[in-house]
């Protein structure tokens, strides 16, 4: 039932989705992802920024990253590379480039329709603008259902399933001990709420994500006379004029759609959650700013571990007997040693554990716009906990095939909502464009001109004649505190 459901999502539906609608986006945009492109570092600047009860648009992107960021970024790029042949990278970079643009407009919703709860705090995400901004609540429980599915429970699954086969690999540790101090660690976490996750992320995902991409540029530095040739593989592949690379073209396509898709997330209405509660003056920018974290993900650092693979020279062809981080690590081992199996494994646990922790809040989230009560809220966390336990002890194609269903219907919903709100989404960025056109460094939004929509006054309040705009002044803590 998986393989079918798989099959049908991914050999059809969701590649001219995914592919389809973020060129549609990029061209009504006009690139909008490399016009600013240059404008999205500008938020280094807010990093060692701490405004009390609030989450700076700087923490929105590291917490956005540290969701992105892992088990995809390792395993995922192997997988991809194992069942689709090198050409499965260049797919991943495609879906990457393109949706840069998805990511802006989602997030840029997400800022839009945000709400302001009774105690001060925002909640956001693409439930809130299918159902403010299309009016269509059936639409939204379905998707906030597969939120939760998704990340509380699927993806965890995934992300426990690939640190503990990393671990066993290593260090010879069995996978469920693993698995129970995954369980430990994450169940007296997920009582710290939102702020201490973004506190620990902006931390601990610049430090862990250089320093992978530094190992890659160490490996490529021992192999340089050899890149032009791996790139070269990788396009050639890419269309397949290498035969001897699983599939040809088919597979190249399928799996670097699909694991791009589950390793930068652009288009699954997982990123908006977040971006939704940063606070900003213009909900473009932080749309801008989420555009940032896709190009991190997947040029930067799952391009890291697909030259590590391919200029080892592990990977073989049709070769299955080294899968998944597996491959990743021995491929690593065998360009600086056997210490480059533990580096992947911390590496691994490091990216691995701030996404568990993502996953659980993104599941919280979708729970909360069903109900708020705490007894329902603790049988989610045992759930979740259970999950990741389950996770460490299943087998590769388990996994990965009950997360790739669920992750495909998930970002079928979510790709139409963004398209039916598109136009809304280009007045925003036409509004931003010709602040920024006049020489406005930071365009502010202004509510009173988006009438027309639902929007929650409390969170972009009107500004007041003769003052100085408040659209970014309120301080609300990120999300509700339980």
């Amino acid at each position: 039932m998986l393989d079918l459901l798989n099959d049908l999502l991914w050999s059809k539906v969701l590649i001219v989705a995914l592919v389809g609608l973020g060129l549609y986006f990029s061209i009504r945009s006009r690139f909008v992802q490399f016009r600013y492109f240059g404008d999205m570092f500008s938020i280094f600047a807010e990093a060692f920024q701490r405004q009390p009860g609030q989450l700076s648009s700087f923490q929105a992107l590291m917490l956005s990253v540290a969701g992105r960021v892992g088990a995809g970024n390792i395993a995922g790029v192997a997988v991809a590379i194992m069942l689709g042949g090198p050409g499965a990278v260049f797919w991943m970079w495609l879906v990457a480039l393109l949706g840069m643009a998805t990511s802006y407009f989602e997030c840029s919703l997400a800022q839009l329709y945000k709400r302001r709860e009774a105690d001060g705090t925002y909640r956001g995400g693409p439930a809130f603008y299918i159902l403010h901004g299309l009016g269509q609540r059936w639409l939204a429980v379905i998707f906030s259902i597969l939120l939760l599915v998704t990340f509380g429970f699927g993806f965890n699954a995934v992300q426990s399933y690939t640190v503990a086969t990393s671990l066993n690999d290593t260090f010879g540790l069995p996978t469920w001990i693993s698995g129970l101090a995954l369980v430990c660690v994450i169940g007296a976490i997920i009582f710290g709420g939102i702020k201490r996750i973004a506190s620990m992320a902006d931390v601990l995902v610049p430090i862990m994500a250089f320093s992978y991409i530094g190992m890659a540029l160490v490996v490529i530095g021992m192999n340089i006379g050899e890149v032009p040739e791996v790139l070269g593989l990788i396009v050639r592949s890419a269309f397949g004029l290498e035969p001897a690379f699983a599939g040809g073209i088919g597979a190249a396509i399928i799996m670097g759609v699909k694991r791009g898709l589950f390793s930068n997330e652009a288009g699954l209405g997982s990123a908006p959650n977040v971006a939704a509660v940063a606070q900003v003056k213009h909900p473009a920018a932080q749309g801008i700013v989420q555009s940032l974290s896709v190009f991190i993900d997947t040029l930067l650092v799952c391009t890291s571990t697909a030259l590590i693979i391919l200029l080892s020279g592990v990977y073989q062809p049709g070769s299955e007997e080294v899968a998944g981080v597996v491959l990743t690590q021995t491929a690593l081992a065998a360009e600086v040693g056997e210490w480059g199996r533990i580096f992947v494994s911390t590496a691994l646990l490091l990216f691995v554990f701030t996404t568990l922790v993502y996953n659980y809040y993104l599941g919280e989230n979708a729970l909360s716009f069903f109900s708020t009560k705490r007894s329902l809220l603790q049988v989610y966390r045992v759930l979740v906990i259970a999950l990741v336990l389950w996770g460490s002890m299943q087998d590769l194609s388990t996994v990965f095939g009950f997360a790739d269903v669920t992750m495909g219907l998930l970002a079928l919903v979510n790709l139409a909502a963004v398209f039916l709100l598109f136009k809304t989404g280009i007045r925003l960025m036409r509004d931003y464009d010709s602040q920024r056109k006049e020489g406005v460094k930071t365009p502010v939004f202004d509510p009173k001109a988006y009438a027309d929509l639902d929007l929650d006054h409390a969170a972009w309040p009107n500004k007041v004649p003769g003052t100085v705009p408040t659209s970014g002044t309120v301080s609300p803590s990120p999300v509700r505190q339980q």
